[in-house]
């Protein structure tokens, strides 16, 4: 089971789960405070119309002739009466109430200050040397629909805004998080021969020691290669001279021994040695091939190394009895490629085709736009085989000789090289045959 997870989608989920949290308890807080200041406000209110309408009762009170009947103030035309009051004097007996009044809402006993019942906020007031009390009452349900009404009036907005809110946080996310992606993919945009420094441009600085810690580390992998390419090359060149001391001693031996067993004998040592300089030359080319500098500053015409290379083949009789070029148009062939590199991967190529077809078949060479085709005859390989052809000593279903290196030099001058190679099997148009078809990279273009 894979345990990576998306460090960008993580960060917009966190940052837009906290934002919507904060937004909530701001919310929350702002629906409090307003719940209490409209509390003191209508507290305020109770308390003022109380003493207002204390000094107007006491006085209709007293200059009524039945000052201990109760009165119903009738209201000047229909309305809904929030606020209820109700004077009594300090027995409980109404004077004076207002139109909507009910008298189960107030307390058996008048009394002053706030009190609170499970409907209502009450408030009561004296006079007259505590014989004339005053109570003014309001619904709590009016007062928790205010702080609702309130609360969703300032909620409403935030909650329009929230989701441009979770946008501009993906976007924020997005946007930082760009340097990291564009990071990755210059690593994996390179070949595998590509260990130069990785760019510094616009990285935050908590990446900035990944940088460091992954430029360093293919400045040791650079050097570890280096050593181990220089030990290949150094070793295969220092045999060439002793192979070819030895070749040369024992072909003069051939030519001296009488006895027909010995000369036998000697025949075997001169093939060995021989294709112990050809796995030494091959050696030299894997080394070449994965040493790096394939790729150059300004497009080569590898039509003229194309045409130098076939020419090579064309010297032998036996090569040029089989062989059928079909040469590229002046320019069609030019890419940023070394012309070295790219001649050891062509013979490669060529020599395996002729090395691995039935003796006397044709090859063909085509060259076209950005593109060479060559194409052997022989039965064709079965898929498991394409697979690792290009492994190092690997040879596949054939008796031809070689030293299983040819197809594994050309496949790492083309990964360096940005060049495609590709193999087909039975070739493109027929039913059996080998095709290895080169792609080259394009030339870029500068404003």
């Amino acid at each position: 089971m894979s345990n990576t997870y998306s460090l960008r989608n993580r960060l917009s989920f966190a940052l837009a789960l906290g934002v919507t949290v904060v937004w909530l308890a701001g919310v929350t807080v702002c629906g409090l405070v307003v719940r209490h200041e409209l509390d003191e406000a209508y507290d305020s209110a109770l308390q003022e119309m109380a003493q207002r309408l204390l000094s107007l009762a006491v006085v209709d009170i007293l200059d009524h002739e039945d000052k201990l009947s109760e009165r119903r103030v009738g209201p000047l035309r229909p309305h809904e009466e929030f606020l209820t009051y109700m004077v009594r004097d300090a027995a409980g007996n109404i004077l004076l109430h207002s139109h909507d009044a009910d008298r189960r809402v107030f307390p058996e006993t008048p009394a002053t200050g706030f009190s609170d019942t499970e409907t209502h906020r009450i408030y009561g007031e004296a006079a007259v040397s505590d014989s004339i009390f005053i109570e003014v009452a309001e619904p709590l349900r009016h007062r928790r629909e205010a702080a609702i009404e309130s609360t969703i009036a300032l909620a409403v907005p935030l909650a329009l805004f929230l989701p441009l809110g979770m946008v501009g946080v993906w976007w924020l996310v997005r946007r930082s998080m760009a340097p990291v992606v564009g990071l990755g993919g210059q690593i994996g945009a390179r070949s595998a021969g590509d260990l130069s420094p990785l760019d510094t441009a616009q990285l935050p600085d908590e990446i900035e020691p990944i940088r460091h810690a992954v430029n360093d580390l293919m400045a040791r992998l650079q050097r570890s290669l280096e050593v181990e390419r220089s030990f290949t090359a150094n070793s295969a060149h220092e045999l060439r001279t002793p192979i070819a001391g030895a070749l040369a001693q024992t072909q003069r031996l051939i030519s001296v021994i009488e006895d027909e067993a010995l000369r036998d004998r000697a025949r075997a040592i001169e093939t060995s040695l021989q294709r112990l300089a050809r796995i030494s030359e091959k050696l030299m080319q894997l080394a070449r091939a994965e040493g790096g500098g394939i790729v150059t500053a300004a497009p080569v015409d590898l039509g003229a190394v194309l045409d130098a290379a076939v020419d090579e083949f064309l010297r032998s009789a036996e090569s040029a009895a089989r062989l059928k070029y079909t040469a590229a148009d002046a320019g069609a062939l030019s890419a940023p490629v070394d012309a070295d590199a790219f001649a050891i991967l062509v013979r490669n190529l060529i020599e395996n085709a002729l090395k691995h077809s039935p003796p006397g078949s044709t090859v063909e060479i085509v060259a076209r736009e950005r593109e060479v085709r060559i194409v052997n005859g022989g039965a064709a390989l079965p898929s498991e085989s394409l697979t690792g052809i290009t492994e190092r000593f690997s040879r596949g279903p054939t008796q031809a000789e070689g030293s299983g290196l040819g197809l594994a030099i050309a496949a790492a001058i083309a990964e360096n090289g940005n060049i495609g190679l590709d193999f087909k099997s039975p070739a493109t148009g027929r039913a059996d045959g080998f095709e290895s078809i080169i792609g080259l990279p394009s030339i870029a273009r500068r404003n």
